[in-house]
């Protein structure tokens, strides 16, 4: 029996439904030994109910300590094509933007080495290869630097930072996302590349408060774009939604407010701005009308997560407001004053935002040398036996 004709009922049966297949999509490279062997491997699990994919200690390229993610199957013998089958994270370019030359040139040095799978992209951004032989990786690798990529990271350092398109297609975009994201990748090489934290850090850039990265739930620290001046209003495309009957404005838009800080009287639309909180609710709707103000920048938020030792974290405010200026030296040293405690002080597998809940926010802002403000509160104190420190009073 060839790898292209295993017999593979199971799989076949998620081929049937209405969605997209990601069988179907690996019966199509089945004609590579590696991606025959995966279809095998995978149908014997879902006949068996158990995994057949064991880590097998570390392995990687030279001078690396992340970048690839050693996989191995515990049936070596009966599927040796894929008996390693290593992952390798590649830093994505910023935004995502690939040309159609550079992407032909990706898949061939894949084909050549690995089983021609990809995932495009990793939840954390990277393009990932899936599928190498041990004794594949350094070339990859070396094939990868020449046409100017480089490995992303994995393991307990800072993973690859990654962003929404920012400025170069979206009008909403406070900041250029894809230049911090540039920026920031290349001053935390060595963290990138080499672990050395408790876990994990994750830098998400989004560029205004809609969040397409998802940065509030899944980054360590999230630098969202926002605006500190009064929401843009042309009245007359206001009038001209509302004479369109394409929107409602009190149905669709004012008391969808969070904080009720907007007014329409029929012909006016009047915006409390103090008491905005930039959810970008109204600037959607009424997208031709509205829009960010001049005074642009962004937000700083720390501490997202996804359950693992704990429950789910977003990201809660650290810097309410930000200039975003090259060569973004502020948020440089406020991620190294963060690693310098958090990496002395941090439990293995804990979390930034793990840390600041054991270690207290209030013990966590006078170590990094920020000091608090109220956008800071999450929500109003629960316990009222808490004092100031006597030196506090004093003053």
């Amino acid at each position: 029996m060839t790898d292209k004709k295993r017999d593979t009922p199971l799989l076949d049966e998620l081929e049937t439904g209405p969605w997209p297949s990601f069988v179907k999509e690996l019966k199509k490279s089945a004609d590579n030994p590696m991606t025959g062997d995966l279809l095998g491997l995978l149908e014997r699990s879902y006949e068996e109910k158990i995994g057949h994919w064991k880590h097998g200690g570390l392995v990687g390229v030279m001078g690396y300590g992340g970048g690839v993610i050693g996989r191995y199957n515990d049936l070596p013998e009966e599927f040796p094509h894929c008996a390693q089958f290593h992952t390798l994270r590649v830093n994505q370019p910023a935004g995502w933007f690939y040309t159609s030359d550079v992407l032909r040139k990706l898949c061939d040095i894949w084909e050549k080495h690995g089983s021609g799978v990809t995932n495009m992209h990793g939840s954390t951004g990277d393009l990932v290869l899936l599928g190498c032989p041990t004794e594949a990786l350094e070339p990859v690798f070396a094939e990868l630097t020449e046409l100017g990529f480089d490995l992303g990271g994995s393991g307990s350092d800072v993973r690859t930072p990654s962003c929404c398109c920012g400025e170069s297609r979206c009008e909403w975009a406070c900041y250029d996302t894809m230049a911090a994201t540039h920026e920031i990748t290349n001053e935390f090489q060595d963290e990138l590349h080499r672990p050395a934290f408790p876990y994990k850090f994750k830098f998400k850039m989004s560029g205004c408060p809609n969040d397409c990265v998802a940065s509030i739930a899944r980054s360590d620290m999230s630098i969202i774009g926002t605006w500190r001046d009064d929401i843009k209003i042309d009245q007359e495309k206001v009038r001209q939604y509302v004479a369109s009957g394409e929107v409602d404005m009190r149905r669709d838009v004012t008391s969808r407010c969070p904080t009720r800080c907007m007014r329409w009287d029929g012909t006016t639309l009047s915006i409390d701005n103090s008491n905005c909180v930039k959810c970008m609710h109204c600037i959607n709707v009424l997208h031709l009308a509205l829009s960010p103000g001049d005074d642009r920048g962004a937000m700083i938020l720390i501490g997202a997560k996804a359950p693992i030792i704990g429950g789910a974290l977003l990201a809660s405010v650290l810097v309410p407001f930000l200039k975003m200026e090259p060569p973004y030296d502020d948020i440089k040293e406020l991620a190294e004053a963060i690693w310098d405690v958090w990496g002395e002080h941090g439990n293995n597998r804990e979390r930034v935002g793990e840390f600041i809940q054991r270690v207290g926010l209030g013990n966590f802002l006078e170590q990094i040398g920020l000091d608090p403000v109220p956008e800071m509160v999450i929500q109003p104190r629960t316990n009222p036996y808490i004092f100031f420190e006597s030196d506090e009073e004093e003053e």
